[in-house]
């Protein structure tokens, strides 16, 4: 789980990328701020997860072999069987998957896994994508075929060997539908890692939005309130990132439970590692001030 440190320091960079002149609105920056500040993050789930699907493709290939085979004498049972086109295109289907699968898999292995965090991320991540999406359909039609072939019992023995590889390669897809989305199987004790790394991510994302969403939408009063308590005070005239700092310090001051010392330490300790020599300074002033004025 996200710390508040963390939250808090996401919360300052939005805040201040979406406070710059001229920028993207808030709404239009958080896709691709979210996709660069997490990219480390995504880059080792993606790798780590590209890892699961190597290790579950180990042996398939013989399977496939098998399947092929078994294919090529089921059709010629189905062929002879009146009215039953509809299945051995259901299969000529499945094999021309099953080289998709093939393709998409070593497409997956070739793509780089060093490199600049965000490409890296962002190729495995589409090639992730483009792989999953072909095993679910891989899927659906095997399901399909095997359904499909219930509907010729007088060729049952014919087809078993066939089905019986089919849903051996079905174990496989089943797996791979765990690893594409762990939080749905919680009780896989070996995708804990990849599904703690997806709610780390997503609970960064979600708590830091709401945060920023909660401080925008009072931003007014925000700085109303700073305007009262310094002469001839302008957000324009300050500093980005000690703006950013003060807003949020302000924004907690007012609006939460948290102590006014607790805050305040935070937000000294934000204007050190974001601001400026001197913004550590000017932060602790300004929120002392803002932290009087809610006592009084």
């Amino acid at each position: 789980m996200p710390s508040r440190r963390q939250i808090r320091e996401a919360a300052i960079q939005f805040l201040y990328c979406s406070d710059i002149e001229g920028g993207a609105s808030p709404a239009e920056l958080r896709e691709p701020f979210w996709q660069f500040l997490t990219e480390s993050d995504r880059k080792n789930l993606s790798f780590a997860t590209f890892r699961t699907v190597q290790h579950l493709a180990i042996g398939r290939q013989s399977r496939l072999v098998e399947f092929v085979e078994r294919a090529e004498v089921a059709k010629a049972h189905i062929t002879a069987i009146p009215g039953a086109e509809a299945l051995v295109m259901d299969l000529n289907r499945l094999l021309a998957l099953e080289s998709s699968w093939s393709i998409s898999y070593a497409q997956l292995e070739k793509t780089p896994k060093a490199g600049e965090d965000q490409d890296v991320a962002d190729e495995l991540d589409s090639a992730l994508a483009r792989f999953f999406a072909i095993d679910q359909d891989l899927a659906f039609n095997r399901d399909k075929f095997l359904k499909s072939s219930e509907d010729f019992p007088q060729i049952k023995s014919q087809l078993e060997a066939l089905n019986a590889t089919i849903r051996r390669l079905q174990r496989i897809s089943n797996r791979l539908r765990m690893v594409e989305t762990p939080e749905s199987f919680p009780d896989q004790a070996d995708l804990a890692k990849i599904r703690q790394s997806k709610a780390e991510i997503s609970l960064l994302i979600s708590q830091t939005d709401a945060l920023v969403d909660a401080l925008l939408a009072c931003k007014p009063e925000i700085d109303e309130k700073l305007s009262a308590l310094v002469e001839n005070y302008s957000p324009e005239r300050i500093d980005p990132v000690d703006r950013a700092v003060l807003r949020l310090g302000t924004y907690e001051l007012l609006k939460t439970d948290t102590p006014n010392k607790v805050i305040i330490n935070e937000a000294i300790e934000l204007a050190k590692r974001f601001g400026t020599t001197d913004s550590n300074r000017f932060v602790n002033g300004m929120l002392d001030s803002v932290s009087k004025s809610v006592v009084g």
